[in-house]
């Protein structure tokens, strides 16, 4: 889960058999734990269904399903949904994390977070120099 910034919250990683809705269920009992004062969750279709009466039931969060339009052709970006799609490409700049290599959940969730810490670390203090966007010839000299 990220806050609307594609922050990371909380992170879990489960087995390819579970299934959105019932990772769902863990995910929003996990945040609740950590980050009492969540209210409302953006989600995409995969989490409709028993866990929004549930959330809100249970923990008094509202579940916002963010779908598509019924008439929509062709990819066309949604507002909430985007947000998490692009914490899933900044992590993707980690290579550890492009492959699943770990055996162990508990250890992609690390690397996970250790990719978080870098991506804010490098925006809260930019890394100094040059970025590779730069032309050589247009770099300033220091003499």
């Amino acid at each position: 889960m990220v806050d609307t910034l594609g922050l990371l919250l909380v992170v879990m990683v489960t087995t390819a058999s579970i299934q959105d809705r019932d990772g769902g269920r863990s995910i929003i009992k996990l945040l609740k734990r950590k980050l009492p004062s969540v209210r409302h969750i953006f989600a995409d279709g995969g989490y409709s269904g028993e866990l929004v009466k549930f959330a809100k039931r249970t923990w008094k969060i509202t579940v916002e399903i963010v779908k598509r339009a019924p008439d929509q052709k062709g990819f066309v970006v949604l507002p909430r949904r985007w947000v998490v799609e692009r914490t899933f490409a900044w992590l993707m700049r980690y290579r550890r994390l492009v492959r699943d290599y770990e055996s162990l959940p508990v250890t992609h969730e690390a690397l996970v977070k250790w990719g978080m810490i870098g991506t804010m670390l490098n925006r809260l203090a930019p890394p100094s120099g040059s970025g590779p966007w730069e032309i050589a010839s247009e770099r300033k000299c220091p003499i």
